[in-house]
Order: C-alpha cells, then sequence, then structure tokens
C-alpha cells in the first residue's frame, strides 16, 4: 500500500472515530412541531399527535397557526385545561409561530386561546420528564456497574463500523 493510500485510511479511521464520540457524546434537544404538517388547528388531532410523545428537559415545543383565528395559551393547572378557562392564561401566545422551551420537570398546560375551539380538543397537556441522561446517572447510582455505558453507542457504532469497513475495502481494492 502506498504512501497516500495509507495516510487516507488513516485519516478516515480518524474521522470515523471523531464522529462516533462526537454523535455518542451530544444531548441532542428535540423539537416538536405540534400538529405536524396541519400545526395548531381546529382540524388537527393534536391529542392523537400528543399521545406518544416524550418530552424532556430542554426540548423546544413549537406552536403553528393562523395569528388571525387562532392563539396559544399556557393554563395553571388541570382544572382550567379541563374546563377550556382561558381567562386568566399564565402566558398568551399570538405571533402564529411560537416556539417554548421545556425547562423544568412536571406537566404543562397548553389550550387554544378560543374557547370553542379549546372545547372542541384543540388543547394538549405535555408532561416534562428529566434528561435522559439524568435517568441513565439515577439507574447508575441505584446498581454497581464497572464503568458507564450508552445504550446508543452500540448502534451508532454498528452504522459507522460498516461506513469503516466500505472505506477500507474501497482503498485496499483500489476502487
Amino acid at each position: 500500500m502506498g504512501a497516500k493510500k495509507l495516510l487516507v485510511v488513516a485519516v478516515a479511521v480518524a474521522a470515523v472515530l471523531l464522529t462516533a464520540a462526537t454523535v455518542v457524546g451530544v444531548d441532542d434537544q428535540v423539537h416538536h412541531v405540534v400538529g405536524e404538517d396541519r400545526g395548531w388547528d381546529p382540524s388537527s388531532d393534536v391529542a392523537s399527535w400528543s399521545s406518544g410523545r416524550i418530552f424532556r428537559v430542554g426540548d423546544k415545543i413549537w406552536f403553528t397557526y393562523s395569528a388571525a383565528q387562532e392563539s396559544v395559551v399556557e393554563l395553571r393547572n388541570e382544572e382550567e385545561f379541563t374546563s377550556c378557562d382561558v381567562t386568566n392564561p399564565i402566558k398568551m401566545y399570538t405571533d402564529g409561530l411560537d416556539k417554548i422551551s421545556l425547562e423544568g420537570e412536571g406537566i404543562r398546560y397548553f389550550a387554544s386561546g378560543n374557547t370553542e375551539s379549546c372545547k372542541h380538543g384543540l388543547k394538549i397537556p405535555v408532561k416534562i420528564q428529566p434528561k435522559e441522561q439524568n435517568v441513565a446517572q439515577n439507574i447508575g447510582s441505584m446498581a454497581v456497574a464497572s464503568g458507564p455505558t450508552l445504550p446508543s453507542a452500540s448502534s451508532n457504532l454498528n452504522g459507522l463500523s460498516y461506513l469503516l469497513v466500505v472505506g477500507l475495502s474501497i482503498c485496499f481494492l483500489g476502487l
């Protein structure tokens, strides 16, 4: 193998290893767009959209809607949420594109500022869970372990290993 090919292989291996460290170590926040394509609209089924989602501290939730027809309010408690009492919200959002940071664990209640839309289901409770790494740390503190483990690391490394094998094969075969 020539010096150039050896250098290319070494650079490729280094790049793959650096990428693996970056991907595994990143604590990504998730951006949730309420209602996806339909957005915050009476015709969208936001209850179904939110039912299977996991919201974590640090995530962002986006509300997109027609500001001329809708708004979003954050309500104080479950009673206001259930009854669609939007008269005294914690905060009102009226821009048509609102990004809300989910800080702190707990439940936050969002509803349409239009009482009728709220009563027809345009409302969601958002249960905010701890960051994933905090859960892993809490579990780790309950059990004795030989060292930190990252379940997602194996899946990231499997894909990266595949790329490494393909890259090395190309270099060795001279393709």
